[in-house]
Formats: structure tokens, sequence, C-alpha cells
């Protein structure tokens, strides 16, 4: 008997390679998919400018690394006692003002030399709303906690979207011809906004999204709303919220995500290192047996493997683990 709604997934023209590089950007996805996969060694650089929702901030943040636009004093804002950039999560906050821009140039420089060189972008897309800070006009990545009233809320068209990713895309040829850009939608529901709001948010979202792939060869959309909505699809797979995707679900759609974007080299490594992960979560009831010394030397010996194989991967921490 099935007890869910299975569907194919059409698998990525150019899968993925262990030496590729990685760069996500957007939602709460894209934070936990990066996650996973620097979990099992991959490249990546995730969410330099802190998470982020609506697709206007998000490329705003992809052009300032293409440019390497660094943030300037008169930028940040005073507010409960720290310093704070419209477009930066508040990970990026801190009461000292240099701080608090060190930290957000230093990440806009690193984005900048690694997407140059990056493989691979990809961008979840969380809510179609936008607020709009009134006294500077500028519509805000976050609003860190300012007060609702000094912003007013908007709702973008699937149209300025379309041509503000046309633009994007067109600007990151010209930096990296090589790079594939894989869009999807965040699972999350946004249900402060209601949930009549959430729905025409992400109808707005994915259509977008459909149709800037229709019209990027370089483009692609992995379904991470489909699998919760319709192949799930079950309030077991939520947290206490009732909003966000448990850790069994996220694992689901990381799986699902390894099926079908990785090449099958990097699966079965992916399957080696999740097997050391496991023995190393392994909690022994006595350490001085003959048996877990094999143990210990048969992990040990694995990790070498794996990092003679993939010289550039680092298992320094696994190897001195098992030592």
């Amino acid at each position: 008997m099935k007890f869910h709604l299975q569907f194919p997934i059409t698998p990525f023209l150019k899968k993925i390679h262990y030496s590729d590089k990685l760069l996500f950007i957007g939602g709460c996805f894209a934070d936990n998919i990066g996650k996973f996969l620097t979990l099992y060694k991959y490249k990546t650089l995730i969410n330099p400018n802190g998470i982020s929702y609506n697709p206007i901030s998000i490329a705003i943040s992809i052009k300032g690394y293409i440019k390497n636009s660094l943030v300037s004093v008169n930028e940040l804002f005073l507010f409960n006692e720290c310093w704070h950039s419209w477009e930066h999560h508040s990970t990026f906050s801190f009461q000292d003002k240099i701080q608090t821009l060190n930290k957000i140039n230093n990440e806009i420089s690193l984005a900048h030399k690694f997407i140059k060189t990056a493989n691979y972008l990809f961008i979840t897309f969380g809510s179609a709303y936008v607020y709009k800070h009134k006294d500077s006009s500028k519509r805000v990545a976050n609003c860190h906690k300012v007060p609702s009233n000094e912003f007013t809320k908007e709702l973008i068209s699937v149209e300025e979207i379309v041509v503000t990713y046309t633009n994007l895309l067109n600007d990151l040829k010209l930096v990296n011809n090589n790079l594939i850009v894989i869009f999807t939608v965040s699972p999350v529901r946004y249900i402060r906004d209601g949930v009549v709001e959430n729905n025409l948010s992400k109808a707005i979202l994915i259509q977008s999204v459909h149709k800037i792939k229709e019209a990027h060869t370089n483009a692609c959309y992995f379904p991470a709303y489909e699998l919760l909505m319709d192949d799930l699809r079950d309030y077991r797979f939520y947290k206490e919220d009732m909003v966000h995707p448990n850790d069994t679900a996220l694992k689901y759609v990381c799986d699902k995500f390894l099926e079908a974007a990785i090449d099958e080299q990097s699966q079965e490594l992916v399957g080696a290192i999740r097997e050391i992960k496991d023995a190393i979560q392994h909690k022994p009831f006595n350490t001085n047996t003959v048996a877990y010394e094999k143990f210990r030397t048969f992990n040990c010996e694995k990790c070498k493997t794996i990092q003679a194989s993939f010289s550039e991967m680092d298992m320094s921490n696994e190897i001195a683990f098992f030592s």
C-alpha cells in the first residue's frame, strides 16, 4: 500500500561532481541543502548575506558579488544597540560598527572570488512579498525587527522577477560563462502573510522560475516545493510550528536531490562518507577491546583511502578521530 505520491524528477543534464564548487543563496532551503552537502565534503559557500527570502533582495546580493560592491559605513544603521545592514541577516549585526562592516565586506569579497569560478549557483525563492522602508524608499532583505509601521508591504509581479533575473543571468555569463543556475522554491510556508496570501506568493514564484528556466539554457529547476506539498504531504513531516520541514523531510528532499543532481561516482562517495559519519556517532560500551580497535582501524583506513582518491577533500578530522 502506498502512503505518499511519488513522482519522477528529471535528472540534471550535467551532474554535479565532487570537484565542483557550489554557491547557495536564498531562503532556508538553500541554507539546509548547502549544509547537507558541506557535511559530505562538497566545496560550498552558503548565503554570504545570510538567509534572504524575496527574489529582488537575492538578485541585489548576487549583483553585489559580481561587482564586489563593498558596503560603506554610511549604509549601516543603529537599532536596538546593534549596527545593521538592510541587505544582510541579523547574524551580521554587532554592537561594534567596524565589526559589522568587516564581516559584511569580508563575505562579499569571498563571494566575489567564489562566483567567478563556481560551477553551480543555487537560488531559493521564499516569498514574493517585499518590505519597502518608507524613509529610504529601499526594499529590504531583512527588517531587523524595526517597527512594521516604518515599512510598506508589496507583492512583486512575475514580470518584474523575470526581467530582474534575465538581466542577472546575462551579467553572470559575463563573469562565469560555465555557471549553471539551479532554482528552487522554498517549501516553508510564510503563514505570517496569511494562508491565502502565502499560496498566491508561491504561485508567483513558481511561475517566475519556470519562465526564467524556459528562456535560459543554463538554468534549471529542482522541485523541493513539490516534494513537500505533493509527495510527503503530511504534517508529520513538519516541525511543531507546522510550517518548517522537520529533519526527516529535509533528509528525504536532500536524498532526492542527490539522485537527480549528483553523478554516480559522487553518489558512491556520499554513501561512504555517510558510513563514516555514522561510525563517528557510534558510542562503544568499552573502548579497550580488540573489536573496537579493529573498528577504529577499519574506519581510519577507509578515510585515508578516500583522502588518497580525492586529494582536494580534507578528511583530517575524521582520520584524527579514528587514529
